[in-house]
């Protein structure tokens, strides 16, 4: 089965390409096109009116195409940022102890990794990080006030599993819990409907939502960090509780709202969303699709020099292959020069797959890599 005439444009303009990096910058179907038109076309009929529909319509509708993802109760507990680092700072700010205990694993992200550096060698942190095995275990065994959690690992695809484990200790007065989301969000079907009250889940367009750049997102639980010390005023609220001259936040997840944003990416993913209702597309006939062109690659035993990491299974997988060998950057370089697109991690070589690929895709892959 091939979805290649969903992406004709990006398909068509480097023709010769093979991108197998989806799990990076994911190709944009051509309905982000028309999406990306759209918020032109209300920016020039509306104007400065047209934050009225941004706000309205166009928002709650994303909300919506995100709840429904994620099986979460509640819409309006979502935020949307153009990062998901800004989300980061905000849940930080809002923890009123300092230094901040911080238990996460040691396979998170460069952002994160960096401004937890950061914060650690300015006093503002503790950070203890452990392989994802032991997470739940050691946080458990120990007292911190934010526990950070990828529910697929960037690096190795390795999938955390125990979620409900680690929302068990969430609580509104800490430790608060947050599941980076960007490489498991419409990668592998969740349901955080049992938890929906007690973790924060970030995620994002970039990748495997095909609605690139700007368009990140926060779910907040309920009664968790009601005020951010980090704020924009699109987070005001007007709560007549408060004194005279007092911060007031929305009680939604519009509390961790910054300032004006480029709306596009609301647009684009929204569009994207639709066209993948119109197709019949979930994400588990996605990752179907995946799944069989995963198995043809790793059948094929293209890279016997290389170590699998995260080998296929009857479960959830990532929708990448994690290839660890000592000539992992060598390789990438060689196969960009003959414009076929993967990523590397240090010794990593990272195969990502997609809906916009099929089994010739694949099988000129192995051809490749076999006559290097």
């Amino acid at each position: 089965m091939t979805y290649k005439h969903l992406f004709s444009r990006a398909l068509s303009a480097n023709p010769d390409r093979l991108h197998f990096a989806a799990h990076s910058h994911h190709l944009w179907p051509d309905v982000s096109f028309d999406g990306q038109m759209a918020a032109w076309d209300d920016a020039a009929r509306m104007a400065d009116l047209k934050w009225s529909r941004i706000m309205g319509p166009v928002w709650e509708e994303a909300q919506r195409h995100i709840a429904r993802e994620l099986n979460l109760p509640d819409p309006s507990t979502i935020a949307f940022s153009p990062n998901t680092h800004d989300f980061l700072v905000r849940i930080f700010s809002a923890i009123p102890k300092r230094p901040v205990r911080v238990l996460a694993t040691d396979g998170e992200f460069h952002s994160f990794r960096r401004q937890m550096a950061r914060w650690v060698e300015a006093g503002e942190a503790i950070l203890s990080t452990v392989s994802a095995d032991k997470l739940t275990a050691t946080a458990e065994a120990s007292d911190f006030d934010l526990i950070f959690a990828s529910h697929v690992l960037f690096n190795s695809g390795a999938i955390i599993t125990d979620l409900e484990g680690l929302a068990a200790l969430a609580k509104p007065e800490g430790p608060w819990v947050v599941i980076d989301g960007y490489h498991g969000f419409m990668a592998i079907a969740t349901d955080l409907s049992a938890i929906a009250d007690r973790v924060f889940y970030i995620s994002g367009g970039y990748k495997y939502a095909m609605a690139g750049e700007g368009v990140c997102f926060l779910h907040a639980p309920p009664g968790f960090a009601p005020r951010p010390v980090i704020t924009g005023w699109y987070a005001a609220f007007e709560d007549l509780a408060l004194p005279p001259g007092a911060v007031g936040y929305a009680q939604d997840g519009g509390r961790f709202l910054g300032s004006t944003f480029d709306p596009s990416g609301l647009y684009r993913f929204n569009a994207v969303r639709r066209m993948l209702d119109a197709e019949g597309l979930t994400t588990p006939k996605v990752s179907a699709h995946v799944a069989e062109l995963q198995k043809h690659f790793i059948d094929a035993n293209a890279l016997p020099d290389f170590r699998l990491l995260n080998p296929s299974g009857s479960g959830n997988h990532a929708r990448f292959l994690a290839y660890k060998g000592p000539g992992a950057a060598a390789l990438h370089a060689q196969l960009e020069n003959r414009n076929v697109i993967t990523d590397v991690r240090g010794d990593v070589l990272r195969i990502g797959f997609g809906l916009y690929q099929d089994a010739e895709d694949v099988d000129r892959l192995i051809e490749i890599l076999r006559a290097r």
